[in-house]
């Protein structure tokens, strides 16, 4: 049997205009898990319970993309397993080919979430798990390891009561600029959060001028990296770089998760082989070919990757 990526990837290449959809459901929406436990339970009879999920929309994209990540970059499944683990991987991968959708979110929620990112409680002979709230406190929260940055500043004046400084983020929080300038935006916005410069020194009755170094990553350039958006405006995005400058790298668009405020739902928009899928684990048919890129309209956020060093 083909993995899930090999039967997407001859999807791709078997395509007809009137038909760009792919053959099955892709990681549906929530899930239902079925354990059963030992004769000795209940009176020697065997006793069925299930694990229900709910509102997996605030991962399911961040899954699939994850997926296609490691799949279309050979050294990646070895980078991420210094920062995710590797028998985190190489089961994550496994249950992913193998169609194992229900497990591979149980895979991340056990492995990777906290007990209070999420509500549980138990129905009958049911643990219901509920996911429902924002994809970045579900998943890009989880990535501390993989995304922390730090940011040194000293200020000229030696008498500044705060004069070294240190700026620590766990995730990479792009925020537009207060004063909307000409040119592209997103870029200029991830240039004021990495790239050195001078500023005044806010600490009052200071004086002095603030420098601050190049922002860098703790733990070395990662495979590839998420954009928080969700604070920008779609008058905002009319145009989304395809390559960014990161902490001396180059990063490519892969793809981003998108935000549907009426159904308070997230989907997802990802590349395999130069081709753009749309993805929406809500939908009977739930991964489409597209015949262009994407609109970002709704966009919660955007997924680069390392570019390959030649």
């Amino acid at each position: 049997m083909k993995t899930l990526f090999e039967e997407i990837k001859a999807s791709i290449k078997n395509n007809y205009n009137q038909d760009r959809s792919f053959w099955r459901p892709v990681l549906p929406w929530g899930g239902v898990f079925t354990i059963k436990a030992g004769r000795k339970a209940v009176s020697c009879t065997p006793l069925y319970v299930e694990i229900n999920l709910k509102n997996t929309c605030t991962i399911d994209g961040f899954l699939m993309l994850l997926y296609v990540i490691l799949h279309e970059n050979e050294s990646f499944p070895r980078e991420l397993s210094l920062h995710l683990g590797r028998e985190f991987v190489d089961c994550f991968l496994y249950l992913m080919d193998s169609y194992s959708f229900t497990t591979v979110k149980l895979l991340w929620i056990w492995d990777k979430m906290e007990k209070q990112q999420y509500k549980s409680e138990v129905h009958k002979a049911s643990l219901v798990i509920d996911l429902f709230g924002n994809e970045h406190d579900n998943f890009t929260k989880n990535l501390e390891n993989l995304m922390s940055t730090i940011q040194e500043s000293y200020c000229s004046n030696w008498r500044c009561p705060t004069r070294v400084q240190e700026d620590q983020q766990r995730t990479i929080n792009i925020n537009p600029p207060q004063e909307i300038p000409h040119g592209n935006l997103i870029r200029l916005a991830v240039d004021g959060l990495f790239c050195s410069k001078i500023e005044p020194c806010e600490e009052p009755g200071c004086g002095g001028l603030r420098e601050f170094s190049q922002r860098v990553f703790c733990h070395g350039a990662p495979p590839f990296v998420v954009l928080n958006m969700q604070h920008w405006k779609s008058e905002d995005l009319a145009y989304v770089p395809y390559y960014l400058d990161l902490s001396d790298h180059k990063y490519l668009l892969e793809g981003a998760t998108l935000f549907n405020k009426e159904e308070h739902h997230y989907s997802a928009a990802f590349q395999i082989d130069g081709y753009w899928m749309h993805y929406d684990g809500l939908r009977n048919v739930n991964l489409i070919l597209l015949n262009k890129p994407p609109e970002f309209l709704l966009l919660s956020s955007l997924v680069y990757i390392r570019a390959t060093e030649k």
